[in-house]
């Protein structure tokens, strides 16, 4: 039986979602209901309690991933949540604690995880092929200054929140969902008071480091890099949030995308096309490619880096 989804949002993000699932088999995938997010809160309870969807994705604001979520959670359906999960780690938290209270399935999208990249550089990893790890580093800057979302705090702005997590998923997938022994960050704020540009260090267990920049005001390389103990080799991804490509000591692999069949927003969100048939397969089998330890782990790491850097939220005293 087809999974059937209800799409939560009618964005850009939501659009490629769309997209993405009709590259999949239709006997595996459905979108059954379209709600926008600009319905009132009679219409979200409408969708809470239709019998005909298995799933629901939520691709509205992150300020809004809190509420819509526990009424979906609540209600008693599976939930993909986009990222950011949500604005801090109570409500993390919360969200979780309800998906295992009413035994649902919760997962927070972050798509890059599903990527072949992703998978091949988990097996290589596994394979020891770079030796003990020692560094890894991330990087992501895309200049996003003219984006209210973006800039404005009352819309959960800032790089950390929008693309930072990307680059900190990335390290916690290298060391395992490892809890870091120390973070430094600093920062630069914009005058609505979200963080501009962030650089973040991080010291593991085995002297094991992790280096991460990003920022909404500059183009970074929005590269990742493995680097171990076995001579030169190296893992490099490109882009690093949705890679198309890995170079392993100079050796460059493509990893081709579906080919969608209408025009999509964002960069390689055909991509998506993976998330879609990651989750099918969670639902059937358990064990998300994102568990949800990481993200209650992510979210602790971000309200730390978030405390140095000097960035609180309104969600933060509630």
């Amino acid at each position: 039986m087809a999974t059937r989804w209800g799409l939560c949002g009618a964005g850009k993000i939501s659009h490629d979602f769309s997209v993405a699932i009709k590259t999949l088999p239709p006997g595996d995938h459905q979108i059954a209901v379209i709600a926008s997010r600009s319905i009132d809160r009679a219409k979200d309870f409408e969708l809470a309690n239709d019998p005909e969807i298995d799933i629901v994705y939520l691709g509205m604001l992150h300020t809004e991933h809190w509420r819509v979520g526990m009424l979906f959670l609540k209600a008693g359906k599976n939930v993909l949540c986009e990222k950011p999960f949500a604005m801090n780690s109570r409500e993390v938290k919360d969200l979780v604690a309800t998906a295992k209270k009413n035994h649902v399935f919760l997962m927070e999208a972050i798509w890059s995880r599903c990527f072949h990249v992703y998978a091949k550089v988990r097996r290589l990893l596994a394979e020891e092929a770079v030796g003990d790890v020692k560094l890894v580093k991330a990087y992501f800057g895309s200049p996003q200054l003219d984006i209210p979302r973006s800039v404005q705090k009352e819309l959960g702005g800032g790089a950390l929140l929008d693309i930072g997590v990307y680059c900190l998923q990335f390290v916690l997938m290298v060391f395992n969902g490892e809890r870091p022994e120390s973070i430094q960050a600093t920062g630069v704020l914009l005058d609505s008071g979200v963080d501009e540009s962030v650089v973040v260090t991080m010291k593991f267990s085995r002297k094991r480091m992790a280096l991460c920049a990003f920022s909404i005001a500059a183009r970074l390389p929005n590269d990742a890099v493995i680097a171990g103990t076995k001579g030169p080799l190296k893992y490099v991804l490109g882009p690093m949030h949705c890679p198309t490509k890995l170079v392993v000591n100079d050796k460059e692999t493509e990893y081709p995308l579906p080919e969608p069949c209408l025009p999509l927003n964002i960069t390689n969100c055909a991509g998506l096309h993976y998330e879609a048939g990651e989750v099918r397969q969670r639902l059937l089998k358990g064990s998300p490619r994102m568990p949800l330890a990481d993200s209650v782990l992510l979210t602790e790491i971000m309200a730390e880096i978030r405390k140095q850097v000097g960035v609180v939220f309104n969600q933060d005293s509630q």
